[in-house]
């Protein structure tokens, strides 16, 4: 023993070794013992000099008893260190070994420290947080959950292959649309132990709210610019995620107008959407992907005469703030399974770029800076519109009359145009141009011939006007 000590003082101060003069030093032998728990374990050595000479330490009868205590009552959870005595050269060397934290939340005296070389260092404010929200991800991540009693029937093939179509398409997923289920799941990460997720029934259930009553959407038209005055129009609206989504940007432009000017030098008046499309997009994507489901409230939108306001079911996750919602800032998805699903598919970016996004997006629309709030126990994110409009049904009938016709207009000139590249062209968004095809299909204006990649439309009649 009396070699492995001599090695093990030689070797000097590390990552896992420290030493201590005398117990008069306390404080920083509990702090260092703190480290140790937040880093890789360690051994403080008591009796040692910072110069690696040995002093040795006189112990009495109550001497390893009364250190263990005071390690106990100044750590947080209570750290019990193994305490053994050696000696060298007939010198009284205490030894207290400390093992790994498995979360490393260990604090001294109320603080987080953490082992970095030879030297003690207090944790930053964002490290810990980290580490918190690290300890309760399986928690706080509910979409990675197992959904208790779901099963492989539950799902629904057609959405899975659908999805995987439209993300190769967009993003260049990998993955065969033709495998069973269970393989595309299991790419997707959405299978845990042969389990469902709770992400794969809420991203392609065939019922989700037979799972998840909360996972509906409310969606109102308020008459004026306050709630309490009557309700226009209310929709609970159900299905899965992207559904949801899909349906509320549908109720949106349907209680939204076009606005019109004439600009010089043009003889059509020009027009476009009262809010931009990919903001009112990327804010349905954040509400549905970053609530939280754990809350029994459900996902709104709610559009007044002078604002729409999207309303998401629990507070921003720490370190997350308003202010930093503005520029630049860490990612931290509440539902990170959900988020990458509506990333593939271009419903969403990523890596905490959405929120800022949102703000440009709006200035070039010509509107002021989007609002970010907390109210209650919900986040919302209001869109702001200056100027009082009409909201009548005849004047939404008028807007989307010229939206086919501007449709109709753009497939004539390149029949292989992309449901994608008209959205871009007319400012719309991709479900309501899909909408407006589809009532175009209905009467008889337009068909699709051939496949969706490959083939092209045919006008059935030039001169038709909608």
């Amino acid at each position: 023993m009396h070699k492995n000590m001599s090695k093990l003082i030689g070797a000097g101060e590390s990552t896992t070794v420290e030493w201590k003069r005398s117990l008069s030093e306390m404080d920083e032998i509990i702090e260092t013992m703190a480290a140790f728990a937040n880093t890789e374990g360690g051994r403080v050595l008591i009796g040692v000099s910072p110069e690696g000479r040995v002093p040795g330490i006189e112990i009495g009868k109550g001497t390893i008893e009364n250190m263990v205590n005071q390690v106990a009552q100044n750590t947080d959870p209570k750290l019990h260190p193994k305490v053994i005595i050696k000696k060298l050269d007939g010198k009284n060397i205490l030894i207290a070994e400390i093992k790994e934290s498995h979360d490393h939340l260990v604090l001294a005296f109320g603080r987080p420290y953490k082992r970095v070389g030879r030297s003690t260092l207090k944790m930053s404010k964002d490290e810990y947080e980290r580490l918190i929200l690290e300890k309760h991800k399986g928690r706080l991540y509910f979409d990675e959950q197992i959904c208790k009693d779901a099963k492989i029937t539950d799902i629904s093939k057609e959405k899975l292959q659908s999805f995987v179509k439209k993300a190769k398409e967009q993003r260049g997923l990998s993955v065969d649309r033709t495998a069973p289920a269970q393989d595309i799941l299991r790419k997707l990460k959405l299978i845990k132990g042969g389990r469902l997720t709770n992400a794969a029934v809420l991203l392609f259930g065939k019922d989700p709210q037979a799972f998840f009553l909360q996972a509906e959407l409310k969606a109102i038209r308020f008459k004026g610019t306050d709630e309490t005055v009557p309700m226009l129009d209310f929709k609970t609206i159900g299905g899965d995620a992207i559904t949801l989504l899909e349906k509320a940007e549908s109720f949106i432009y349907d209680h939204i107008p076009m606005k019109a000017w004439i600009e010089s030098g043009k003889l059509q008046r020009q027009e476009k959407w009262l809010y931009p499309p990919d903001a009112i997009r990327e804010a349905l994507a954040n509400a549905l992907a970053h609530r939280d489901y754990a809350s029994p409230g459900k996902v709104q939108v709610r559009i007044f005469d002078d604002r729409l306001e999207v309303w998401n079911p629990g507070l921003l996750p720490p370190p997350l703030t308003v202010e930093k919602l503005k520029g630049k800032h860490d990612s931290v998805p509440r539902n990170p399974l959900i988020a990458k699903a509506f990333f593939w598919i271009k419903f969403a970016e990523d890596v905490g770029s959405g929120t800022s996004k949102i703000i440009r997006w709006c200035k070039e629309w010509g509107l002021p800076e989007p609002t970010y709030e907390e109210a209650g126990s919900s986040f919302v994110t209001v869109f702001h519109n200056p100027g009082e409009y009409g909201h009548s049904k005849k004047s939404r009938e008028k807007s989307r009359e010229k939206s086919r016709e501007k449709i109709l207009r753009l497939v004539i000139e390149e029949p292989a145009i992309t449901i994608e590249e008209i959205a871009r062209a007319l400012g719309l968004s991709v479900a309501g141009v899909e909408k407006n095809i589809k009532m175009l299909k209905q009467k008889k204006f337009l068909r699709r011939v051939g496949p969706d990649k490959g083939g092209h439309w045919e006008v059935l009649g030039k001169e038709a006007h909608v």
